[in-house]
């Protein structure tokens, strides 16, 4: 067992000192967020130094991200209800701090931002969908008058709005009945848009921008090849030219000027980060700011000129340091650590390990050991990353560290259909929810103890949203490889599940769930997810459970939870269950995170035989 010292939970799961530094369009003023009075919320002061201000005064759940509008007089930020998923688009001007206007003052939509561009600065591109719950038309939004104009009406299948560099709608991205991808491009601010290519659901096709003179699209491609590509499309012909490419990974995105509009360079996320560098200055400037920190950068913020940036590092064993770096003198000044109480020293360092699937897959996995011990015969907990679109990443992890601090190895496992891994390995996914998806994880799990790392007998699962599914899996489909499980916002039956979905997921079901998963609404399609649902299997759960919850989850809703912790209790069955009605799929207020995992802490003690604080 380890003898690192043992963290508060406050120091994993509190909010942070600071966070989210961008630098306002002049370069002249700082802003970042930080807790006013216990919550999130954006402050500012002068590059050159002076008082620190709030300017929002969020009494809820905080503001955890924003923007500076383009001409400098605005931040912008977009907001929920309760974790509801609503989001509407907010206003506040610095010069009257406090003074926060809803831009998109409407009842029962969802708005988010398409574009700010450089060539409209005093307004916006907003989608919403106000006409029709489960398609999005983009508005442009004057954010002096909040007056809305109509740019661009969804037909019904654009599933993404693109703009050019002008600030008009032009390109979108559209799902085909099969659930394929149309690229629709058209040549002004106004009129039909024509389908200028089509892309396979496996092959992508996702819009990555316009080039500088707008006349082509820069895209993600993986047509001809297995790993998505960075392409440029010709609108006329439909004919893709490669411009960059991996050998490992698929592309993560482009690096464009906001100021020219030129192709800097392209990002692939391998085991770390890498960068391709098509620029000469980027490339120096990048490899200068990489020898500032530990860790893997990225520019989250910069001026008009693009002559500062806001550089902030992701690291295993700490979160968040960031700096200013100036371009015209390659001077850096540190601004911060989000979390300055953490020590380096304290944490455990995050290793990149490959595992062999039992079908000859390769699962790019992390493995964390906790600090002071031989590394072997630990307990040890699988966490199961979301999505499952998604994938787990090298860098700090609060999750990951607290388990770690107590005393358990923690493995990461990018499962096949996790992305950027490319097609076959995504693709490899189809109708395996409960099957190889699961298998890959086990397999994972069988790796540690072989390696002797994990103790057989100590093994628990946790996960959120698809990794709280996959904990509900390895409960009702392999109860002996696991001595406790936490499923966190997890859906217990994929019917109901899918049944409950947004109506603005619709859209876009045919190209991911029903191709991936199923439709219930297809008799042999039901009967399938009828098998693979945790639901439909309690009368195998033996191991002990915790389940935790926010009430006003559109994404899994309140159901899934309530009806496997109803059905265990009517078993006679025990269940711990945590249901927070103030929030969504995941915890945003402090104390409800640090109440969720105090009680992980001490179910895994119980279970798994991990450190725990001391119950008061």
């Amino acid at each position: 067992m380890t003898t690192a010292p043992l963290l508060p939970l406050e120091h994993f799961f509190d909010n942070p000192e600071r966070a989210a530094a961008r630098v306002s369009p002049d370069g002249q003023t700082i802003s970042f967020v930080a807790p006013r009075d216990g919550v999130l919320n954006v402050w500012v002061r002068p590059r050159a130094g002076g008082p620190e201000r709030p300017i929002t005064d969020d009494r809820n759940r905080g503001v955890r991200s924003y923007f500076w509008s383009r001409d400098g007089r605005y931040v912008l930020f977009v907001q929920d209800s309760g974790g509801d998923e609503n989001y509407h688009v907010y206003a506040v001007d610095p010069r009257s701090p406090d003074l926060v206007r809803d831009l998109t003052p409407l009842a029962g939509i969802r708005a988010g931002i398409v574009a700010a561009p450089q060539a409209t600065p005093h307004q916006i591109l907003v989608s919403i969908n106000l006409r029709d719950p489960s398609v999005f038309d983009v508005y442009a939004v004057n954010l002096a008058s909040g007056r809305r104009t109509l740019v661009a009406e969804n037909p019904g299948n654009v599933v993404g709005w693109h703009a050019d560099r002008l600030g008009r709608v032009r390109a979108a991205r559209a799902q085909t009945p099969a659930g394929d991808f149309a690229i629709l491009v058209r040549d002004g601010a106004s009129g039909p848009f024509r389908q200028v290519a089509e892309y396979a659901n496996e092959d992508n096709g996702y819009i990555a921008g316009f080039t500088p003179d707008g006349q082509a699209l820069w895209l993600a491609s993986a047509r001809g090849a297995d790993l998505m590509r960075l392409v440029e499309l010709d609108p006329t012909t439909g004919q893709e030219r490669v411009i960059d490419a991996d050998d490992e990974a698929d592309l993560a995105g482009p690096v464009v000027s906001d100021k020219t509009g030129e192709l800097l360079a392209a990002a692939y996320l391998r085991d770390r980060l890498v960068v391709h560098s098509f620029d000469a200055r980027f490339r120096a400037d990048w490899e200068a700011v990489g020898t500032l920190h530990h860790g893997d950068p990225g520019i989250s913020g910069q001026d008009a000129e693009e002559a500062t940036w806001i550089v902030s590092f992701d690291d295993d064993r700490d979160p968040g340091a960031t700096f200013l770096f100036d371009r015209t003198t390659s001077q850096s000044q540190f601004l911060y650590r989000s979390r300055p109480w953490l020590d380096p020293a304290t944490l455990a360092p995050m290793t990149p390990v490959a595992i062999t699937s039992r079908d000859g897959l390769v699962l790019h996995s992390y493995l964390t050991l906790p600090l002071d011990t031989d590394g072997t015969h630990l307990p040890m907990v699988l966490f199961v990353h979301g999505g499952p679109w998604a994938r787990d990443a090298w860098g700090y992890d609060p999750t990951v560290q607290f388990l770690a601090n107590r005393g358990y190895a923690v493995l990461q496992i990018n499962y096949r259909g996790s992305t950027g891994f490319g097609k076959r390995f995504m693709h490899a996914a189809e109708r395996e929810f409960a099957g190889k998806m699961h298998d890959d994880l086990i397999d994972g799990v069988r790796w540690a103890i072989a390696q002797g790392i994990a103790d057989p007998a100590r093994v628990g699962i946790y996960g959120g949203s698809y990794g709280g599914y996959a904990a509900l899996v390895g409960v009702t489909f392999t109860p002996e490889v696991f001595a406790a499980a936490v499923s966190y916002v997890g859906p217990s039956s994929l019917v109901t599940l899918t049944r409950s979905f947004p109506a603005y997921w619709r859209p876009m079901l045919a190209s991911t769930w029903f191709r991936y998963v199923g439709d219930p609404e297809d008799p042999n399609d039901l009967a399938d997810m009828e098998r693979r649902s945790p639901l439909n299997r309690v009368d195998t759960i033996t191991t002990p459970l915790l389940v935790i919850q926010g009430a006003n989850d559109p994404r899994v809703t309140k159901q899934e939870s309530d009806q496997i912790v109803a059905a265990l209790r009517e078993r006679g069955v025990p269940v711990e269950y945590i249901c927070k009605d103030d929030e969504g799929h995941g915890f945003v207020k402090p104390e409800n995170r640090m109440d969720a995992f105090g009680a992980i802490e001490q179910f895994f003690a119980r279970h798994l035989g991990g450190r725990a604080t001391p119950v008061r």
